[in-house]
């Protein structure tokens, strides 16, 4: 059987959006979370806030290539830029004045995607 990729048609745009923020920035960042986005179902990355905040000190910008989940407590003010969030992650996050947003969000705010961290 043929490997397809990602069927949800925002997932396809994002890995398509990501690439071509890599190709034309130089930034390989980029492609790695493209390349991790591509995984079948069973590999995607779901990473709770307790690990978020146990890698992470404040003003960190983590990017996470898949979703977020509320367990745990977060202590510090980061940024966290992912495909989804579950609705208490977005709660936790923003309970310490940090910003819950897309990966593509990011990509437009840095797009060299320096002092960036990727959390799997």
């Amino acid at each position: 059987m043929r490997r397809t990729g990602p069927t949800n048609y925002i997932l396809r745009r994002t890995i398509r959006e990501l690439r071509k923020a890599a190709r034309i920035n130089k930034a390989k960042i980029w492609r790695y979370v493209a390349e991790l986005l591509e995984a079948p179902t069973r590999k995607r990355i779901a990473v709770n806030i307790y690990k978020i905040d146990r890698l992470t000190r404040e003003g960190d910008v983590v990017v996470v290539p898949g979703k977020v989940l509320g367990v745990g407590k977060l202590s510090h003010k980061v940024t966290v830029a992912a495909i989804a969030f579950s609705k208490q992650a977005i709660d936790k996050i923003r309970s310490v004045n940090g910003r819950a947003m897309h990966v593509l969000e990011l990509v437009n705010e840095n797009p060299r995607g320096s002092e960036v961290k990727v959390i799997i």
